[in-house]
């Protein structure tokens, strides 16, 4: 009799295969010229990966942006707009808070961008040349930071940074659907960066990241919580009870975060990236969380925009977590910014650390 494990394997061969032969020959028409690489006007950054879960793209891509603007750089931001309602181009903002009055029509991640990021321009648009060139004509950015763009080769960029999730098991980089990754490893030569987020890589992801010969840099995570209600007093506390509630391609990471602070975890609800919650969602959860004898729901900014919706009754503590590449005088070397490196901000020591 055939084992499940076994059946899976003569399922998912033909789809890898498949999915395989797709992706090779998108790359070589692209490598052969065949499918024409567009260059625009001003300096674009590709922040992507080459697996599926959660990499922190988003915190990075806000912690970049940020990083550029503080430093004079006039900055826009370009995503696809992952889950959204709409289709085509979509101004999310002007770089003054947000153009659209639902994040369902322009995905939830880059309506947390547009909220938290002040003088940034954010589109949204599936075409991302088409996208870029109604930002360049519209806000004449020095730089487009362009959101999961590692797998968008139609729009030529002068720095691909590609995000490795430090927790990786080597084991698991085989192409979908057997693994995480959504092209072959040694695609990852297209790449000029390696940003390795989440936390240090064990001695067999440190040797197979060695062997790209791509600059590596470390990042740093430094979590801060903020509460649902403003005007609340009561705080969550180290030792205290939580409860975790997320929808993230990566759950174990928010949760060890949440360790780190000091805080025990006495349950948690996972639901799958991007989750759209139900009112029913809301009301096990509080359930859950009373039952567990929790004193807060934790959850992250992205899935508050979702639940506050719901009209919780719980008190909710929001994670905002905010990443750090380190070593960034070698990284704006590399944007070719090299005459803006007085770099004079630091990151917050408190509950942070390298990742």
């Amino acid at each position: 009799m055939i084992k499940a494990n076994e059946y899976h394997k003569y399922i998912f061969f033909p789809l890898a295969l498949f999915y395989w032969g797709i992706v090779f020959w998108r790359n070589l028409f692209y490598n052969l010229n065949f499918f024409v690489i567009q260059k625009i006007s001003c300096k674009v950054i590709s922040i992507g990966n080459i697996s599926v879960g959660g990499t922190g793209k988003t915190p990075t891509v806000i912690y970049l942006a940020s990083l550029l603007v503080k430093l004079g750089i006039k900055v826009s931001i370009l995503s696809r707009g992952y889950g959204r309602d709409t289709k085509g181009l979509l101004l999310v903002s002007s770089g003054e808070g947000t153009l659209v009055n639902n994040w369902k029509h322009c995905g939830d991640e880059s309506y947390m961008m547009a909220k938290k990021l002040n003088n940034v321009p954010i589109l949204v648009d599936e075409n991302r040349r088409r996208g870029s060139l109604y930002l360049v004509k519209k806000f004449n950015p020095e730089i487009i930071i362009m959101d999961d763009g590692f797998q968008h080769r139609a729009l030529g960029r002068d720095l691909d940074i590609v995000l490795i999730n430090g927790g990786d098991r080597v084991n698991d980089h085989k192409l979908l659907p057997y693994g995480i990754l959504r092209e072959p490893w040694y695609n990852i030569k297209r790449a000029d960066v390696i940003v390795v987020t989440k936390k240090k890589p064990d001695p067999l992801l440190q040797r197979k990241l060695k062997e790209t010969s791509l600059p590596i840099f470390e990042t740093r995570v430094t979590p801060i919580i903020r509460y649902s209600s403003p005007t609340s007093t009561k705080k969550v506390m180290g030792n205290d009870n939580v409860y975790l509630a997320s929808g993230l391609g990566n759950p174990e990471f928010f949760r060890t975060t949440v360790e780190h602070m000091g805080f025990n975890v006495c349950g948690v609800k996972n639901f799958p990236d991007h989750y759209f919650y139900k009112k029913n969602d809301l009301l096990n959860i509080e359930k859950k969380a009373k039952e567990k004898g929790a004193s807060h729901i934790l959850t992250t900014e992205k899935d508050w925009l979702k639940i506050k919706e719901l009209s919780p009754t719980f008190p909710f503590g929001i994670v905002d977590m905010k990443i750090r590449i380190l070593n960034e005088e070698t990284l704006l070397q590399m944007i070719g910014l090299k005459s803006y490196l007085d770099l004079s901000h630091s990151p917050s020591e408190d509950h942070s650390y390298e990742s």
